[in-house]
């Protein structure tokens, strides 16, 4: 797929970090993403997003202040 950001690169099948962060509250997220070859900017896929943003705000419920989590990671 091209990159709809720099129009320049093409992307690869990798892993990002996603951080999500709310007053004291930071969650990491390692998880497979689109990545562009030229630029770095990450494409995740619909179902990995809402997966985040769920758990991301599920830890915040629960009072994480700091947490890493491995979503869909294959080695």
């Amino acid at each position: 797929m091209e990159c709809v950001v720099c129009k320049h690169g093409t992307t690869y099948k990798g892993h990002v970090t996603v951080k999500l962060e709310r007053r004291e509250s930071i969650v990491l997220f390692k998880v497979p993403a689109d990545i562009c070859e030229n630029c770095e900017h990450f494409y995740l896929d619909e179902h990995t997003a809402i997966v985040i943003l769920n758990e991301g705000e599920k830890a915040i419920k629960q009072g994480a202040e700091f947490k890493v989590v491995r979503y869909g990671w294959v080695a």
